[in-house]
């Protein structure tokens, strides 16, 4: 997908192809990303079966593996799982929708920029996590409560860099708009958002994993029922493999969903060529 202002491409000529390959990252490495905790699970093994690791501290890997087996045959671990995946999901698309709306109203009028910027730069400058007592007052301690908290979180992030993304667009676009008779609705359409989606893919890879960051802490305050709450439950009887059970989960709740964003990213901007491939 490309767009009508974009720089005409350097002619690929076999120096400047040698020159990119020396200088440039190279070609990616298969399933390179998985390489980093396959190496970190190796050596935990290896601690934990040379006794290096005690247990009490931190449960084997094959322990983990048991644990998080009769969990999910119990039924805990589904259920809660579902249950954190609906908090986070809620919570994710109203913040993003939110941020995105307000991003777009300041980002393209002055009159939207006066009226919104102001409140949330002074929002950003309060943690999310510190309204905490406030919305307890307000909303009580249900699911209400939590998905509001993430969702004022990722309404925060979404604005910042959706704003900055569409506000850093390059003036000599706008030049050269003007230059060949572009509308206002044509400008927007075929430069701007264009050139704001990167800057807006990166806010929801950032949103995503401070929705999960978000549901570690509010799973652990007054809840009864989530991954939260089953490791807190198991922080009072010591149990560590069911806690570390926990974290893997949300480690992969993580890993997935920012993978997932980088494969809608890389189709949305097929158009766009970076070191990264």
């Amino acid at each position: 997908m490309t767009h009508v202002l974009d720089r005409p491409a350097a002619i690929a000529t076999p120096t400047t192809l040698t020159r990119r390959k020396r200088l440039g990252l190279g070609k990616p490495i298969p399933y390179g990303r998985v390489l980093g905790p396959a190496l970190v699970i190796a050596v935990w093994s290896i601690a934990s079966a040379s006794g290096a690791l005690d247990p009490r501290i931190l449960s084997a890997p094959w322990t983990i593996v048991h644990t998080g087996i009769e969990l999910t045959g119990s039924g805990k671990l589904p259920e809660s799982i579902l249950t954190s995946l609906q908090r986070a999901a809620l919570g994710f698309f109203f913040g993003a929708t939110a941020g995105t709306v307000l991003a777009v109203l300041s980002g393209l009028s002055r009159v939207g920029e006066a009226l919104i910027d102001g409140t949330v730069q002074v929002k950003r400058a309060i943690p999310s996590l510190g309204l905490i007592p406030l919305l307890i007052l307000w909303l009580g301690i249900g699911e209400e409560f939590k998905i509001v908290v993430i969702a004022v979180t990722i309404a925060t992030i979404m604005y910042l860099q959706t704003y900055a993304a569409l506000t850093g667009i390059d003036s000599r676009y706008v030049e050269l708009a003007e230059a060949v008779g572009l509308t206002r609705t044509q400008y927007v359409r075929r430069v701007v958002f264009p050139g704001a989606l990167p800057g807006f893919f990166l806010g929801l890879r950032l949103a995503v994993t401070a929705s999960w960051l978000s549901l570690v802490v509010l799973e652990q305050i007054n809840a009864t029922s989530g991954i939260g709450y089953l490791m807190f439950q198991a922080q009072n009887y010591g149990q560590t493999d069911v806690i570390v059970v926990g974290l893997v989960v949300y480690g992969l709740f993580g890993f997935v969903s920012d993978a997932l964003l980088r494969i809608i990213e890389r189709r949305a901007l097929a158009w766009r060529r970076t070191l990264s491939g």
